[in-house]
């Protein structure tokens, strides 16, 4: 059976991730990927997670609360990246949920501009054989303008340093989400 965008983005993930990596949530949401990137990087590992919604913050704080040692919260957008982990510091992986907090206020969203800074600020630290996930949930007002905006950003990255992988369902209802894999080739 083909996977959900969910399940392929962890598929994904768990292909490269390993002990004593570096990654990214750039949207902690409920915490479901900072739980499991934290799995992942094991107790020698680090996962930076953002969020600007305090709920956010607390529903990832408590799902994380045995890897705390391992994760690092921030009440911020992910547009602070650039500011909040060094340029320095190698990325093996990052992942992006855009959109809204499910079960929460539905017009608290994620926007192409800071989503973009984002996703330059992690591709500037992302190691070779990196990826950076971008799960694209669109049906929302602002989210077909989104979608558009970082579909044509990934289309425009240098075949030379990454590859782009775009995983869709084209033929189901409401807005499947789309799922983007961005890999770094090269320097």
């Amino acid at each position: 059976m083909l996977l959900t965008a969910l399940r392929y983005s962890h598929q994904l993930l768990k292909e490269i991730v390993t002990e004593g990596d570096h990654v990214i949530d750039a949207t902690m949401g409920n915490g479901n990927d900072t739980f499991f990137l934290a799995e992942l990087v094991g107790s020698t590992g680090h996962v930076y997670a953002f969020d600007i919604q305090e709920q956010a913050l607390q529903n990832t704080r408590d799902k994380t609360s045995d890897y705390s040692e391992r994760t690092t919260l921030y009440l911020a957008g992910h547009e602070t990246i650039e500011e909040k982990i060094s340029p320095d510091q190698p990325i093996k992986a990052a992942i992006f949920n855009l959109g809204y907090l499910p079960k929460s206020d539905k017009q608290i969203v994620t926007l192409p501009e800071t989503t973009k800074q984002a996703m330059s600020a992690i591709l500037k630290r992302l190691t070779i054989g990196g990826r950076m996930i971008i799960v694209i949930y669109y049906g929302h007002e602002g989210g077909e303008a989104e979608k558009n905006e970082v579909l044509r950003y990934c289309q425009a990255l240098s075949q030379e340093k990454f590859s782009v992988l775009n995983y869709q369902f084209i033929n189901q209802k409401n807005n499947p989400p789309i799922l983007l894999c961005v890999e770094a080739i090269s320097d």
